[in-house]
């Protein structure tokens, strides 16, 4: 085996290595210092929580993987749409992006007492909320995209002949998939955490309102059993973007090695 091959399967490995090793390190704080669980739990107390609350546990995480998709596939939908408007317009850009600066600004919390007075508790408050938190990446990388189109490119492209629709489509929409998949890989991250905040505030169900549930009765082992469950599907999320990432934005990475 080369050297440039022990590296490569070494940077494979890495987040691994990381997990076991953190994992381990937190097992032997918690046992040298006997912490107690109902204040920070050990893997092995989180472990045994989701043996015994397995069920319960796929239960809310299923409800709020859906809410959260949900509230996701609008925000791209929207997204997408204004982000081509403003990243095509300068007079849209100047006119709607301060707008959108100062309400990405407003917490998201702050909304869901208002979602929950015009639609009532439960699942509707945390697909909107899911949305409200993810969309602006999404607007954000997409107007940058379109915008930073090099000038010298389009008047290439306009002395051929090609209109301004023509230039969008067939150039700049193609050169901004990169930082198209770079929002969604933020804003799926983004949407956990929307949900998971309207789940603990406005709901009877989902993962956020299970560890509020756990956390009153200080069973800390389940509460960190469902921030495990939200970590491990925002991963899974996270990594079927990258994986269609690299399938359809080869070309923008194109001869670069991530062993170096």
């Amino acid at each position: 085996m080369t050297l440039l091959q022990r590296k490569r399967m070494l940077i494979k490995a890495s987040p691994w290595i990381l997990l076991v090793s953190l994992t381990l390190l937190w097992e032997f704080v918690c046992f040298a210092f006997s912490i107690p669980t109902y204040l920070f739990p050990a893997p092995t107390d989180i472990w045994t929580s989701w043996q015994e609350y397995q069920g319960q546990i796929m239960k809310h995480a299923t409800h709020t993987l859906f809410t959260t998709v949900t509230g996701f596939a609008i925000a791209v939908i929207f997204g997408v749409v204004l982000g081509v408007l403003v990243g095509s317009s300068p007079l849209i850009y100047k006119a709607v992006y301060p707008l959108m600066v100062g309400f990405n600004s407003i917490p998201k919390v702050a909304f869901v007492p208002v979602l929950v007075v015009w639609f009532g508790i439960g699942t509707v408050p945390a697909i909107l909320t899911a949305f409200l938190i993810s969309f602006f990446p999404v607007v954000v990388n997409m107007a940058t995209g379109l915008a930073t189109l090099e000038p010298e490119l389009q008047d290439v492209l306009r002395s051929l002949g090609a209109s301004k629709l023509d230039i969008l489509k067939k150039v700049a929409l193609p050169r901004s998939m990169p930082y198209f998949f770079a929002s969604l890989k933020v804003a799926i991250t983004l949407a956990f955490v929307g949900s998971v905040i309207s789940e603990t505030v406005a709901s009877n169900v989902g993962i956020g309102y299970l560890m509020i549930s756990a956390s009153s009765t200080m069973d800390m082992g389940l509460v960190f059993a469902g921030l495990v469950v939200i970590a491990i599907m925002g991963v899974v999320m996270y990594e079927m973007f990258a994986f269609v990432e690299r399938r359809m934005t080869g070309w923008a990475t194109r001869g670069s090695d991530p062993a170096f």
